[in-house]
């Protein structure tokens, strides 16, 4: 959380805010106990965000702001293309529950303009007319945001042993089912509930993704 005392001002008030969403979920976050937690009164914000969604703007900015992207290369586009998606990946991942957030600002911000007109440069020069890849596009990243805002191993934070403990009796539960049932289910049981939150598992999602896009040329 932001501080006491320290000089209020937009980027304040957005760190502040990302943490405690981070923390407590997008509802926390509201002007007044923002307020509280800089240690002013809710008329000092409005000097920064006229209302909530002002503020909720920014936030949204702030995730698109933070994707890192990759320079342009003499790479085959379709891996300059999971280079991008991981690169959003990357930049959402530390923050699962406000991750769709981004939306709100990807065809507003500056950084998000230019996210999506790499990727749609890259699908063009796969091949892709202007409508089919705007259609392709908007998939990838609602794909990528999915992805990351769907891993509950990044919802709580537990102990190593407890998170060993809940994966034992997971795969327990689900090894016991009826084998004439569920033959593959049981034999894919550990797989099933230790993949989230996992580099590999990212990874393999990435390559479904640009696997998808190879697939509709």
């Amino acid at each position: 959380m932001a501080k006491r005392n320290q000089r209020l001002s937009r980027d304040v008030i957005v760190d502040c805010a990302m943490a405690l969403a981070d923390a407590e979920g997008l509802e926390a976050v509201t002007i007044r106990r923002l307020a509280q937690e800089n240690g002013v009164t809710p008329m000092a914000m409005y000097w920064h965000f006229n209302d909530k969604e002002a503020l909720l703007d920014a936030l949204a900015a702030h995730l698109v702001e933070a994707v890192k992207l990759p320079p342009p290369s003499e790479a085959p586009w379709d891996a300059q293309l999971r280079d991008v998606l991981e690169a959003i990946a990357v930049a959402l991942r530390p923050h699962p529950t406000v991750a769709g957030m981004a939306a709100r600002q990807v065809l507003v911000a500056d950084a998000g303009l230019e996210l999506t007109e790499r990727v749609l440069a890259l699908l063009a020069e796969a091949g892709l007319e202007p409508h089919r890849a705007a259609e392709v596009a908007t998939f990838l990243f609602c794909s990528v945001v999915a992805l990351v805002a769907g891993d509950p191993g990044q919802r709580e934070v537990v102990t190593p042993e407890d998170l060993e403990g809940r994966l034992r009796l997971k795969t327990a539960t689900l090894t016991a089912l009826p084998p004439t049932r569920f033959p593959h289910l049981i034999a894919a049981a550990p797989g099933l509930v230790s993949c989230f939150g996992q580099d590999d598992f990212f990874d393999l999602n990435l390559d479904l993704l640009v696997q998808g896009v190879r697939g509709i040329r």
